[in-house]
Parts: structure tokens; C-alpha cells; sequence
């Protein structure tokens, strides 16, 4: 049974444990890149479990949508951190993360997981899936979200300028345009279109924002010098991929040229083992953004490869994690003025046309290719909206369509 929690439902009513089991099972089921993701998240989250309501989820996905960084991880890092506590968030970030990080090491071990016809439909059907995983998200959103003329509108137009504008400089722009066609067409006094004042209320206070802030800066300042006066393989790593984290917006697609400009040019990995990883990642659940991992375990002989895994994993999701940290507490307090909720409201809608157009492209050109493709993903949109399968059973059964169209 699915529900929706109260708008005065309260933050951090949960424990560590309970975010490491439900985001586990995110990041072992969650197949179709950051798009998708999110709705994952909501489907186990808002609706399933009630963590928060659609409101308050739109929001923290408009406000990662702003900051550099993986916009999937960043939602559920500030989900974890609203539901545990800082211990949560980090829960929430290991467990989403740590299934695909491990089978892309596997792979850069030498596990030959998609070279085959097998392999082939198995991911053809993960991506029908999404198609599915990310339609549903787009339905539900747009009720709550853009429930009238003025947001649909709203809505629309950043669908327009998000396949007009490819990219993450599009997105960026449709939430920004949809945020002043708020300003401007939103307005309504507290209450009068249904919505609470409600509180965000992460655990976080306004000086470890600020904290958080100025360790980001630090970090994108500093690292480069002490890299180049040390020397060594790992603090290379360690600043190559925190200046890809921090300067990257629109996801982990966006990041590739400048993980390839650092790990390829640099002589860490060849191109064609680049190549091989990334094909390697769109095969797995969970975060684009644990490519690096893989490259890290190529960077080092050995044993030795685990180790520089796990920095070039840490250090790319690193400046996105203290981003949000830094900005959560900040937007809590702006985010009830009158001024503020009517930006919101546009920029809420702007969110469901982005992922509208999302849905469209790349999600839905590039997985229904044919009308068998398109059969099983109306079957896996069924099965999740009228039957309310759960996540991972509608992956099994988009896997195994998968598999059977590209035998037949």
C-alpha cells in the first residue's frame, strides 16, 4: 500500500539502519541513470515508505538540480540526512553507491559482464524499464506539482527548452526561467492553493552549513598545489576527480570528457579501457558518478587498485555531498517567504517538465526502438501503476523481456 505522509510529517523520525536497508535496495535495483533514479526515490520513498511528501521531494530535486554534482546522490544524501541524521545521509550515500562501485572494480578486475548477446537484451531491457520507472514518476508529480493551468504552462515550456536545449546548461535554464514564470504567475497567499509552509528542517545549523561550504572551497583550491608538490598517483587521483565533481553539472554523462581528459591524457587508463568501463556502466544500478571507481582500480597495479578505487570514488561525490550540506540550511530559512514559495512553485513545475522531456529523450527514443519495445515498456508502466508491483520485481520482468526480444 502506497501513501503520501502528512505536510507536518516529522523530519528525522528514523534510524541509520532503516536508510541503509531502503536505499540498499535502491542502489541494487535503480537501473537507468539519474532521471530514473529519482524515480526510484520516489516511488520507495515518498509514496512507499512516506518519507516526505511530493512537495518537499520536488524541492530537494530542484535544489540539486542547481548545485553541481550527481543530482540522484545529492537527493538521496539530503533524504538520508532529513530522515537520520548526518549518519543517514552517509547511509544513504554508501548504500546506494557501494553495489555499482563494486561491479565496476569487478570489471576492471576482468569480469566480462556485457560482452554477449545475454548481456545485450538484459540491458535493453533496463532501459524499458526506466521508460516505465520514469513515465510513473512523471504522472504522479505532475498532479501534485502541476495541478493547474498556470504550472502545466509552466510545465510545458520547460519541456520546450529542455529538448530545445540539450544538456545541463537546458535544465539549469528551465528551472531558472521556470522559477521567474513563478515569480510572476504563482503568487497565491500561504494556504490558498493547498500547501503548508512546511519545514525541510535538515539537522544541520547554519555555521556547519557554512562549514561545509568552506571545506568545498578549500578543497578546490588546495588540492591542485598539493598534488603537484606530492606527486604520487593517489593525490593525482584524488584532485583530478574532486575538480570533475565539483565543476560538473547535469550528471554523469556531462562528467565523461573530463574524467577522459584526466584518467585517458594522463596516461592512467587507455581509451579503449575507457570506453569498455563506461559501456560497463550503463549496465549496473545506481549512480554513473561510480565510473570512477573503475578508472581508480585501472590507475594502480594490484592490489593496490582497491585503494585508489575507493579515493576516486570518495573524492567525486565528495564536493556535490558538501554542497548540499552547505545550501540545505540556508534554503530552509528563504523558502517559506511569500516570495520565495511563489519561485518554488515554478521552479516545481519547471521539475516535472524536465523530467517530461527526459522521458522522451533519452529515456524513451533511445530503449523503444520497436514495437516489442514498446509492448513491454507498457507492460512494466502497468505493472507499476496498476498493479503497484514493486521496483526491483518490474526490473526482473523488464530484464528477462529484454532478453527474450533480442533472442527471438
Amino acid at each position: 500500500m502506497t501513501r503520501q505522509p502528512a505536510a507536518n510529517a516529522a523530519p528525522h523520525a528514523g534510524t541509520a539502519g532503516e536508510v541503509f536497508r531502503a536505499f540498499l535496495r535502491l542502489g541494487l535495483t535503480s537501473f537507468g541513470g539519474p532521471i530514473a533514479h529519482l524515480g526510484y526515490f520516489r516511488n520507495e520513498l515518498v509514496l512507499r515508505r512516506g518519507w516526505v511528501d511530493d512537495r518537499r521531494y520536488a524541492e530537494i530535486v530542484a535544489l540539486a538540480q542547481f548545485l553541481p554534482g550527481p543530482a540522484s546522490s545529492q537527493v538521496g544524501f539530503a533524504l538520508g540526512l532529513m530522515r537520520a541524521g548526518p549518519l543517514g545521509a552517509i547511509m544513504a550515500w554508501l548504500a546506494f553507491t557501494l553495489p555499482s562501485a563494486i561491479l565496476l572494480v569487478a570489471f576492471a578486475y576482468g569480469a566480462a559482464l556485457l560482452d554477449n548477446p545475454v548481456g545485450d537484451g538484459i540491458v535493453a531491457g533496463l532501459k524499458i524499464v526506466a521508460v516505465a520507472i520514469v513515465a510513473q514518476a512523471v504522472w504522479g508529480m505532475a498532479r501534485t506539482l502541476a495541478p493547474d493551468a498556470r504550472r502545466a504552462t509552466i510545465a510545458v515550456g520547460a519541456v520546450a527548452i529542455a529538448l530545445l536545449a540539450a544538456g545541463s546548461l537546458g535544465q539549469l535554464a528551465a528551472i531558472l526561467l521556470g522559477a521567474l514564470a513563478g515569480l510572476l504567475l504563482c503568487r497565491a497567499p500561504e494556504g490558498a492553493d493547498g500547501e503548508a509552509a512546511a519545514d525541510l528542517s535538515p539537522p544541520v545549523s547554519r555555521r556547519a552549513g557554512g562549514v561545509a561550504l568552506a571545506v568545498f572551497a578549500a578543497l578546490l583550491v588546495l588540492l591542485p598545489p598539493v598534488a603537484a608538490a606530492v606527486g604520487t598517483r593517489l593525490t593525482d587521483i584524488a584532485d583530478g576527480f574532486y575538480r570533475a565533481g565539483a565543476l560538473v553539472f547535469g550528471g554523469g554523462h556531462v562528467m565523461l570528457p573530463l574524467l577522459e581528459a584526466e584518467a585517458v591524457a594522463d596516461g592512467w587508463v587507455s581509451a579503449d579501457q575507457f570506453l569498455a568501463g563506461y559501456g560497463a556502466a550503463q549496465a549496473v544500478p545506481g549512480p554513473l558518478f561510480t565510473f570512477a571507481a573503475y578508472l581508480g582500480a585501472l590507475a594502480a597495479p594490484g592490489a593496490a587498485g582497491i585503494l585508489t578505487a575507493a579515493v576516486a570514488l570518495v573524492a567525486v561525490f565528495l564536493p556535490g555531498l558538501l554542497l548540499m550540506v552547505g545550501v540545505l540550511p540556508f534554503w530552509n530559512a528563504v523558502r517559506t517567504r511569500p516570495t520565495a514559495r511563489a519561485l518554488i512553485r515554478g521552479a516545481n513545475a519547471a521539475v516535472v517538465g524536465i523530467l517530461a522531456a527526459a522521458l522522451y529523450d533519452p529515456v524513451f527514443v533511445t530503449a523503444v526502438v520497436d514495437p516489442a519495445s514498446f509492448t513491454l515498456a507498457a507492460v512494466c508502466f502497468v505493472l507499476l501503476m496498476a498493479w503497484r508491483m514493486p521496483a526491483w520485481g518490474v526490473v526482473l520482468v523488464g530484464a528477462l523481456g529484454g532478453l527474450l526480444i533480442t533472442l527471438r
